[in-house]
């Protein structure tokens, strides 16, 4: 049971969710502002998330409430840590698996040599052009939006810091990293750049984040989990 008060939770709480896969950071929001506000009987209540990931990610959201909803913005830009796996060979329109694999490519050729040397590019600041399936915005209008109906659009890069990115296993066309890197890195455009870079292609077939600044997943709670610690009852996503 938790037993943390309606007073705790409206004074402020910083609360670590390791997100499901196929979850999106939103539901995962909702799953705990309806616990919450069941639990105390509240019509109102402030929560948020420090740090969107994507339905196809698993990992580490930061989520405050209360007067901590103040410390987004201050959570948003610490640095972050991810692992996962990249898949050479193929790309897809969004680097990811959200999308289908639209051309292949050999493989044959990449070294552990070659993987080495080409992962130095990619270290440091550098320069990353965001997906174009992605929700930033360009002129009012998310650039996923433009994508699906099938619109190019010019989308400018921006300066990103890796300060690490190491393979910790090499199956081909299979590579498992680990990264840390500032915020507003894409680990999708970093897949789909390292394939480009290897004469190859590669897309982002797996990612999990870690650790957000001193926050680490390892401490964090799964939201259908948390939703039964408060209630003390089981619950259903």
């Amino acid at each position: 049971m938790d037993s943390r008060s309606k007073e705790d939770f409206l004074d402020g709480q910083i609360l670590l969710i390791d997100k499901p896969l196929g979850w999106s950071s939103f539901q995962a929001v909702n799953k705990l502002k309806w616990a919450i506000r069941s639990k105390f009987k509240l019509k109102k209540f402030k929560i948020g998330h420090a740090g969107t990931l994507d339905p196809l990610a698993t990992g580490l959201l930061i989520i405050c409430c209360g007067k901590f909803t103040k410390k987004i913005p201050e959570l948003q830009g610490q640095v972050k840590e991810y692992t996962g796996t990249i898949t050479l060979g193929a790309t897809t329109p969004s680097y990811d698996l959200e999308t289908e694999v639209d051309q292949t490519y050999p493989t044959e050729h990449i070294t552990e040599a070659l993987l080495n040397e080409t992962l130095s590019q990619f270290i440091g600041d550098i320069e990353q052009r965001p997906p174009v399936f992605s929700a930033l915005k360009k002129d009012g209008k998310r650039l996923y939006e433009y994508a699906r109906e099938g619109k190019d659009v010019e989308i400018k890069t921006r300066t990103v810091n890796v300060s690490t990115f190491e393979i910790t296993e090499m199956k081909l066309p299979e590579l498992k990293f680990r990264i840390v890197c500032s915020k507003g890195t894409y680990i999708r455009s970093l897949a789909h750049d390292l394939g480009q870079a290897l004469g190859s292609g590669g897309h982002l077939s797996e990612l999990r984040r870690t650790k957000i600044g001193g926050y680490n997943v390892n401490t964090a709670t799964d939201p259908n989990v948390f939703a039964e610690n408060l209630l003390g009852k089981t619950t259903k996503s």
